[in-house]
């Protein structure tokens, strides 16, 4: 597997082997990270171009001096804008000429974000209170646990970390306020929290979890990103994701699901009206998970999976 200091990436090896049938000659890195999966797809495939994408400028410092390598600081969110670059101006029916080979998204922190500090996306480290994947952004977690009413606290928390003690763990935020660094923060957590639950896990990583895609609009920036990839890929080509939760595998499942689902009219009906035809098709119908041996050289992968559609017609 590749490795790689600034970030570990996650099924390098599997990536590669699910783009083989492909014979990609152009593909959007979408999350580029430390730049381990798009290192890993350059050596298989020596002739391949990579558009990659990351909104971290410290991602994007770590790029390659390579030809066959352009570096773009963005959210994937904009991937109608790049693509329509790469690619050339949409149909005059508004319908993208798809030139792309492949997109590759592997979604959330990465391994450098949560082990530096000053980023603030680790419960485990002493750091501010920030979270902001592009440090550009306005919004930042000091604004929510230190301003957000308790309300709207509490629905983050249940609606993007599932957490099921929302409202008493929101109403423990703001009474301790002001929270100067995520060691406070992780600590109001755990005090908020039976000991019960405490002694099963750290009861802040939901909780980090839930700020974290609230300041970056993580689910939101998903949705946009997998609908514009999936189309400006060419017919054969494939879109891959990894996922770590399951919040993000739930809107890939569906759009996945949706997209190979074909015809929708009653099974009574004895011919199709709806005219619904799929466009895309599963190559591999469950998700991947990381090996064994992948897990104990990376503990962090393993709650990964890799799901894989292709685009079809003609």
């Amino acid at each position: 597997m590749v490795q790689n200091q600034y970030h570990q990436p996650v099924m390098a090896n599997e990536v590669v082997d699910l783009m083989r049938p492909v014979s990609p000659r152009l593909m959007v890195d979408a999350t580029y990270g430390g730049g381990g999966h798009t290192r890993a797809l350059l050596k298989a495939f020596p002739e391949l171009e990579i558009v990659a994408i990351d909104q971290d400028p410290d991602a994007i410092a770590q790029g390659p001096a390579a030809a066959t390598v352009r570096l773009v600081q963005a959210n994937f969110a904009s991937i109608d804008q790049i693509a329509t670059e790469i690619c050339g101006e949409v149909a005059a029916d508004g319908s993208p000429t798809s030139c792309i080979d492949g997109f590759l998204f592997d979604i959330g922190v990465s391994s450098h974000q949560l082990d530096e500090p000053e980023r603030g996306f680790s419960y485990r480290r002493r750091g501010p209170i920030d979270m902001r994947m592009d440090r550009d952004a306005e919004l930042g977690a000091d604004t929510i646990v230190n301003e957000w009413p308790v309300d709207d606290i509490a629905d983050i928390l249940w609606r993007y970390g599932e957490e099921r003690l929302a409202r008493r763990i929101a109403r423990a935020i703001v009474a301790a306020r002001p929270i100067l660094d995520t060691a406070q923060l992780a600590e109001t957590v755990a005090d908020a929290v039976p000991a019960a639950v405490r002694r099963r896990k750290h009861p802040a990583k939901k909780v980090f979890q839930a700020i974290r895609i609230a300041v970056n609009n993580e689910l939101g920036s998903l949705e946009l990103g997998l609908e514009a990839a999936i189309r400006w890929t060419r017919p054969g080509g494939r879109v891959l994701v990894i996922s770590y939760h399951s919040l993000e595998d739930r809107i890939v499942k569906r759009r996945f699901a949706a997209g190979t689902s074909g015809c929708e009219c009653p099974p009574d009906f004895p011919v199709c009206n709806c005219g619904r035809v799929a466009d895309l098709r599963l190559p591999v119908r469950k998700p991947i998970r990381p090996s064994e041996a992948e897990i104990a050289a990376n503990p962090r992968a393993r709650s990964a999976l890799l799901r894989v559609v292709e685009k079809v017609g003609s």
